[in-house]
């Protein structure tokens, strides 16, 4: 099967309009057309606009590096993954809460991270995994979008509540009493969800009540974990639909 198929083939898949289908490709309605009829050879443009559509939805998975004085991080997220994680940020505690986005979100997620403090650590990991979704999800055509989840464990409750928006903003109620974290300081968490959510460009809400902060703080990754899951799955419903009625959602 030649690329002009695999193209056409997928837009009866996905439910791809003609028009989204150029504007996904890069190429003017009439030249899509012409090309996907055979009255024109696919031509440069055509040719890398599809190879470069057909990867990215084949494989919603992004590589993030970075590195400053500060920090040297490498991430790798593969959003269709099956909970498959390799963290080491050489903070126990952190490794543990990031594991769990990965195991109850169903992503395979891959971090080495080194740093001269925990807050430069926390935060600079939160920009890599907000940056790996927005490359992941790229134009988040027919994605879900909005999602919430609850999640208890022993004596805590979290829940959270996420859009995929295009807009960074976060709204928290997770308080702590700095017990039980081994080390890792509670208000790293805040600071976490504040820089992801602004990184990945969407709306976070969240909140935990309980007694123990090592259960309050893995209960509200978990449930970020299954927010996110929900949150970026396919509708099939849509096809490749934007969920907005703007017809955009920013990156």
């Amino acid at each position: 099967m030649d690329l002009v198929d695999r193209v056409v083939q997928y837009q009866k898949r996905e439910g791809y309009t003609d028009r989204q289908m150029a504007d996904s490709i890069g190429c003017s309605r009439p030249t899509y057309l012409r090309t996907r009829a055979g009255k024109i050879p696919a031509g440069g443009l055509f040719l890398r606009g599809a190879e470069q559509l057909l990867s990215r939805v084949a494989n919603r998975s992004a590589i993030i590096n970075r590195k400053t004085k500060e920090t040297d991080i490498r991430l790798e997220l593969n959003v269709d993954g099956s909970g498959k994680s390799d963290i080491n940020t050489g903070i126990k505690m952190f490794d543990h809460l990031l594991s769990q986005v990965a195991c109850h979100g169903a992503f395979d997620i891959k971090l080495t991270a080194t740093g001269d403090d925990q807050h430069h650590l926390a935060e600079d990991v939160a920009i890599c995994l907000g940056k790996a979704f927005g490359e992941a999800l790229g134009e988040k055509r027919g994605i879900v979008r909005m999602a919430d989840a609850s999640v208890p464990m022993d004596d805590s409750l979290a829940m959270v509540a996420l859009d995929i928006s295009g807009r960074g903003y976060t709204r928290l109620q997770v308080t702590f009493a700095e017990n039980d974290m081994i080390g890792f300081s509670t208000d790293l968490i805040r600071h976490f969800l504040e820089s992801f959510a602004f990184e990945a460009r969407l709306n976070l809400y969240a909140t935990v009540d309980g007694v123990n902060d090592h259960h309050k703080a893995e209960a509200l990754f978990k449930a970020l974990g299954r927010a996110l899951d929900t949150a970026t799955r396919i509708d099939e419903r849509i096809g490749g639909v934007l969920p907005t009625t703007k017809d955009l959602l920013e990156r």
